[in-house]
């Protein structure tokens, strides 16, 4: 599933705390490779019981573009357990998207 994410502590909850891995998708309205992007993860996490989405627009929530150190968008953050375990940035095709969420469904907590 997918879902927006609007404050650090929602972040902490839905993200974090989540027992299953989150790919993080940091992205702007003002972002053309974005609005290309962000459908194409929806898509593909829709789709998934075993991955989530989270959608955090960059302009609403600074503090995690801090925390992250987001320097570019789209940016996407793989997170697994509560840590960061892949990340990538700007647009890629859905291939390297997949993969990606191969990867993040291989491995379970313990």
């Amino acid at each position: 599933k997918s879902f927006n994410v609007s404050s650090n502590d929602e972040f902490m909850e839905k993200v974090l705390n989540s027992q299953i891995p989150v790919i993080v998708n940091f992205h702007a309205e003002w972002c053309d490779p974005c609005h290309i992007l962000t459908p194409k993860l929806k898509e593909l996490t829709d789709n998934s019981e075993e991955v989530d989405l989270a959608i955090i627009d960059v302009e609403e929530n600074p503090e995690l573009v801090h925390t992250f150190e987001v320097k570019a968008v789209p940016a996407i953050i793989a997170i697994r357990n509560g840590l960061v375990v892949d990340k990538f940035i700007g647009l890629v095709d859905a291939a390297k998207i997949e993969g990606l969420m191969t990867r993040l469904k291989g491995t379970k907590p313990n």
